[in-house]
This record gives structure tokens, C-alpha cells and sequence, in this order.
């Protein structure tokens, strides 16, 4: 769009350009530059307007750019025109994801790469490794405490291994993701140690005050994130004689984005990364990123403001890098992520689905899929050109945050059914089968979350405790189920290392003493490769998780219907014990799939002629997907075994 004010301005700035970048080839650059300068001089000026440096700010992110762009390597700027050419590239089903971290899943980043064949054995092809970054030892928080931004942790490799595993993935098609974390620094950064120091310029970067009169302030209306072992929103900071904001852990300092230094530095890690062949960055705590007296300081608007800011930057020097948003909060707010009043994503490509992960948990928990269907039908509709990333478990605690609404619509009193839910995944609740752990118990609001790994919450450990081969069947059949849909809703599925051999609890991390009042480390296991071996055995648990979900993720891939583009339809299956929706073929409207799931651990009956879709309503036509038989069909009813799905088609 041509605006004179913004172009006068971006003509001033080419002008004065530094000479070195000024006598580089810059075509693509500049062509991009134009393409989005309004947007990037609005939201700039909309941030940062106010400001006597403005002009100087703006010439400063203009050279950032550029700069990049000049050190961007040939193949990744070949790779930005394909994925240009093709611009829903990452809506196809055949994308499926793994997290993992390096030293738990290998032995760092040397040893991932020699491992790269299991995960291609098993159809991964989007690895995000957890974080890597340089962190302090001791208060690294899971990582994401960083103290330098552009090195690699000791602990787990180098630049050089992290190259070597990027060419490693690239040759395999596959994708890497990295997180970059946004929110905050660790207290031992450069940055803090020179406002530790005294200079301003760098107390600047945080938010620091001589007094308690304004933290005070934004304390009446934080909410406290870890309350059991960093109670409150900000530290003394006895070399500086002042408080900072530590929203997280006293030793991780709230970022201060009314700085634009902050941005451009932050935008100039970013650029950094994508250069070194990273294709998807995992955004950590971009719900936080704005920060404002009397509101909760997250989602505020301007948030939003700084990930579109962050978005037409990028599109400028590494249009082909995707962005994906870790905002766990409410589902109205998860939707504005991917940029609101927008047809296309104009912040983050990629979103986590925390919502739908909150209600697989419930489901297993009451053994019906009330709440479920209800909280989906209540969550908005993503952009076009946006995707969910589905997990059923991650390297955080869960929460259950649905819309308190959606618990009362379906006959739930909210504090009481959460309570349920963390009294049965701690075990706590009589004939529950889980082994987790309380995370973060809050005693002022009664707030609490669960710690565990899948197969642990989900039965398998106490079962195989019992020996009660009944249940670890059952515990399997939850396992599977609860990927069924993942791998069918719509997005990019995104696994969980260990949970594809049915890893445990790991309660090694309490001979830590850094990690020990941290219960979130019993799920980051230390893989054992002899389990992993296991999978090749048929008859172990390993073999069963491994080989059919191998085959789940094959089928994913070669059904187009799964592909994301807005196509899927929840329907009504008047059985509170199943749940299901049917996908579409964006190219061929006919070529739908009925997806149908039971919760209970009885056998269930779908009537079939309840579907809308007549297509599915002849006996004899369906076909389920994963083993290219009949499903089990009595009396025009769809007739599914405990804790069953069905992938359907018409043959």
C-alpha cells in the first residue's frame, strides 16, 4: 500500500543507508522492503511514535533487515521463493511433529543427528528441538533462562553441531523448529549484567524501580505464575539497589518492549537463527510481552501489535519462516494469535491448541466427550492461512483452563470439576488409574495443575506395577486414542518423545538438587535405547505403541481430507460416550472421512442415520482407513469396543 508520510520516510532512510549495505544487491530485498513498509511504519509508529528517537529507531530496524537479508545463505533464499510460490505449504497433512530435548532424547547435538533415521522410521518430519541456547546452571528453567542468545549450551553442543543437524534434516526434508524466548532474559545475560552494573541504557532493557510504589501497583492485578516457589512479579536486586520485574523466576527479568532497542535486538536474534537454517520458531511466552498498570499484563493488545511487527519484519528477509505462538491462555484469547482481523496470519502461522489438549485430559477423566464437543464448538475458527499445532502431552504441567461457560453448559460446577480433574490425575481420586504429580497448588484461588508423563497419567505405569495385563491393554488402547485425534482434527500433530514406547514417570531429576522442586521433570525423561529397541519385539508394549502408530501416521499422510483448510465439521453423535467430526477433501468435496471416537470403557454404538452426511449411511460402504476392513456395523449402528476410533470412507 502507498502512503506518503511512510514512504517519505523509507525514502530518507535508503538514503541514509551505512555504505556497506547500501552498495549490496538488493532487489529481492528492497522489493520485499516496499511490499511491507506500511504495515512495518504503522505498527512501529503506533509502538513507538511518541518517541524523540523515532526516526533514528526506524533507520536502526531498516539496517537490522537489511544486514540480514545481506547475510541470508543462497539455499535458504532459494527455499523462501518456493515457499512463496506455495503459501499454505504448511497447511498439508503431511507434516507431523515431534518435540524432544537433545540430551534427553541423545546425548546433545552431535548424537540427535545419528538419530535422525528413528525419527524418519516413524514419520516425523518437523523436529523441535527444546531449548538449546546458552543457560546458567542451576536457574536455566528448562532453558529458557537465556543468557546469550546467539550461543549454544556446552551442555548439549555447538553452532557447529546445530549446522551439522540442520543439513542432516534438510537432506530428509524435514523441518526445524527452535524456541526463541521473547519474554525475558536470565539475570546473568550481558544485558542485565550491565544494568547489574549501573548503566541506564541497559536498566532500560527491564523494568526496574527504585520503590515498591509502582510494582505494587502491578502486583493488585498479576497473576502469579509460579506461586509455590516465586511468589510475586518482581525481585530486589541488591547490586542495582531495585526492583525488577521477574514474572516468571526471580532469576529471569521481564524484557521491557516500550524500549524499541528491545524489539530490534530481539527481531535481530530472530533474523539470526532463521540464518542458520531454522525454519519454524517456537515464540515462548508471547501472551506477556506487553506489560501495563492495572491489567493482568498478558494478551494486551499491544502484544499483538509487537508478534505483526515481528511477522512483517521477518517476511521481509526470511518470508519462507514460520511462527508459532506459546500462549496457553483462555480460547477466546488463544484465537487472536493468529492475528486478529486478518484473512491471513498476520502474527503467528502456527498456534498450540492447549485448549483441545485440556479437553482430551477431561474426556479420559469422566469417560465421555460432553465437555469436549462443547469446548470445541465453542472455540472460534482459526484464519485460513493459519494451523493448529495438537499435542496430547509436552514438556510443561497441564492446566485446565476451559471457559468456565462450557463447564456449566454441560451440567459441571467449574471449581469443583477442575478439582475432580487434579484429584484423579494425581490419583488421588478413588479408582483412578493415573500416577501424576500437583504442579503449582495455589491455596488462594485453589488453582493447581498436573505433572506426569502420558502413559503414566493415561494408567500404564500403575497397571504394569499390577501386572494386570487387562489394564495395560486398556492403558494402550487410551494411548492410541488419544493420538487418533490428534493426528486427525486438523493441524500439524505434534508428538512428545518417549510417549511412542510408552516412557514413565522419571523421578531421577529429585537426585537434583536444581530440578528437585520442580515436579515437571518427572515427563523429560532420559530415553533408554534399549526400551526404544523393544519396538521391533512383537508383544511388548513398545512394539504395540511404536508399529501402530508408525501406521496411524503413514495413513495421515496419504489422506488429503487431513489436510487443514477449515474442513471439519463436529457432529452430533447422541451418545455422550463417542465423539466425532468429518473432514473434507479441499479438492474433492466427496472425499470425506468420518472420524468416531469412544471414551468409555464399554462398548458404544454410533446410529448412523444421525449424520447429516448420508454418504456414510449405507451398511457395507465404509471402509476404516487403518485396516482397510468393514467396521463393525449391527442394525445400521456404528458399534465400537472400549476406548475404540475409526478412521472411515466410503470404498
Amino acid at each position: 500500500m502507498y502512503e506518503q508520510i511512510s514512504h517519505s520516510l523509507l525514502n530518507d532512510i535508503l538514503d541514509d543507508l551505512h555504505p556497506e549495505i547500501s552498495k549490496e544487491d538488493l532487489r529481492h530485498f528492497y522489493t520485499r522492503l516496499g511490499a511491507n513498509f506500511y504495515a512495518i511504519y504503522t505498527l512501529f509508529f503506533t509502538l513507538y511514535g511518541q518517541r524523540d528517537d523515532f526516526k533514528s529507531q526506524m533507520l536502526n530496524l531498516v539496517e537490522t533487515l537489511a544486514r540480514q537479508y545481506i547475510a541470508r545463505p543462497d539455499n535458504l533464499q532459494a527455499l523462501d521463493v518456493i515457499r512463496e510460490d506455495n503459501h499454505t505449504w504448511f497447511l498439508s497433512q503431511e507434516l507431523m511433529g515431534m518435540a524432544l530435548y537433545s540430551n534427553g532424547f541423545a546425548d546433545g547435538l552431535r548424537d540427535l543427528s545419528t538419530k535422525i533415521s528413528y525419527l524418519q522410521e516413524l514419520g516425523i518430519n518437523f523436529l523441535h528441538v527444546m531449548p538449546i541456547l546458552q543457560c546458567p546452571q542451576g536457574k536455566s528453567d528448562g532453558g529458557y533462562a537465556v543468557s546469550d542468545f546467539r550461543e549454544i549450551d556446552a551442555r548439549v553442543g555447538s553452532l557447529s553441531d546445530l549446522r551439522v543437524l540442520s543439513e542432516e534434516i534438510k537432506k530428509r526434508d524435514m523441518l526445524l523448529v527452535l524456541d526463541i524466548v521473547l519474554n525475558h532474559t536470565s539475570d546473568e545475560h550481558q544485558w542485565a549484567k550491565k544494568a547489574k552494573a549501573g548503566e541506564t541504557q541497559y536498566q532500560d532493557y527491564y523494568y526496574c524501580f527504585k520503590t515498591r510504589e509502582i510494582p505494587d501497583m502491578f502486583e493488585q492485578t498479576m497473576l502469579e505464575i509460579f506461586p509455590e516457589i516465586a511468589p510475586g512479579n518482581f525481585t530486589w536486586n541488591p547490586e542495582m539497589q531495585q526492583w525488577v520485574m521477574t514474572v516468571f523466576h526471580q532469576y529471569q527479568w521481564d524484557l521491557n518492549y516500550t524500549n524499541p532497542a528491545v524489539f530490534i535486538e530481539m527481531l535481530d536474534i530472530i533474523l539470526f537463527w532463521a540464518n542458520q537454517g531454522v525454519d519454524v520458531m517456537r515464540l515462548d511466552a508471547v501472551a506477556f510481552l506487553w506489560k501495563k498498570i492495572g491489567t493482568m499484563c498478558q494478551n494486551e493488545h499491544e502484544a499483538h501489535l509487537l508478534l505483526q511487527l515481528f511477522k512483517d519484519c521477518c517476511q521481509v528477509v526470511a518470508p519462507g519462516v514460520l511462527f508459532i505462538a506459546e500462549a496457553i491462555v483462555a480460547p477466546v484469547e488463544i484465537i487472536k494469535y493468529f492475528g486478529e482481523d486478518a484473512v491471513i496470519a498476520k502474527e503467528c502461522e502456527i498456534a498450540y491448541n492447549a485448549t483441545f489438549m485440556a479437553l482430551l485430559w477431561d474426556a479420559v477423566a469422566t469417560k465421555n466427550s460432553k465437555l469436549l464437543y462443547q469446548g470445541l464448538k465453542s472455540l472460534p475458527h482459526k484464519l485460513d492461512r493459519a494451523t493448529w499445532l495438537n499435542y496430547v502431552r509436552c514438556h510443561d504441567d497441564i492446566g485446565f483452563g476451559f471457559d468456565d461457560n462450557d463447564i456449566r453448559h454441560v451440567g459441571y460446577e467449574p471449581h469443583a470439576h477442575r478439582q475432580f480433574l487434579v484429584d484423579y490425575y494425581s490419583g488421588q481420586f478413588e479408582g483412578s488409574p493415573a500416577k501424576g504429580s500437583v504442579f503449582m497448588y495455589n491455596p488462594r484461588t485453589g488453582d493447581a495443575r498436573i505433572s506426569g508423563s502420558l502413559a503414566s497419567l493415561i494408567g500404564l505405569q500403575r497397571a504394569i506395577e499390577q501386572e494386570n495385563l487387562e489394564q495395560i491393554d486398556l492403558a494402550i488402547k487410551k494411548i492410541l486414542l488419544l493420538h487418533s485425534l490428534i493426528l486427525s482434527f486438523g493441524g500439524i500433530p505434534l508428538l512428545y518423545y518417549g510417549d511412542e514406547i510408552g516412557t514413565l514417570n522419571d523421578c531421577s531429576y529429585l537426585e537434583d538438587s536444581a530440578k528437585a522442586d520442580d515436579n515437571r521433570w518427572m515427563h523429560r525423561p532420559k530415553i533408554n535405547w534399549n526400551n526404544v529397541a523393544l519396538r521391533n519385539q512383537q508383544g511388548t508394549i513398545e512394539y504395540k505403541l511404536f508399529q501402530t502408530l508408525k501406521k496411524m501416521i503413514a495413513v495421515r499422510k496419504s489422506t488429503p481430507a487431513f489436510a487443514d483448510f477449515n474442513n471439519r465439521e463436529l457432529i452430533e453423535t447422541d451418545n455422550p460416550h463417542l465423539f466425532g467430526f468429518i473432514r473434507s477433501n479441499h479438492q474433492q468435496l466427496n472425499d470425506k472421512v468420518l472420524v468416531v471416537c469412544n471414551f468409555n470403557d464399554l462398548p458404544q454404538y454410533l446410529d448412523l442415520s444421525v449424520l447429516e452426511h448420508k454418504i456414510f449411511h449405507e451398511q457395507g460402504r465404509l471402509r476404516s482407513l487403518c485396516s482397510g476392513r468393514t467396521p463393525a456395523i449391527y442394525e445400521k449402528r456404528l458399534v465400537l469396543s472400549p476406548y475404540q476410533f475409526e478412521w472411515l470412507n466410503v470404498s
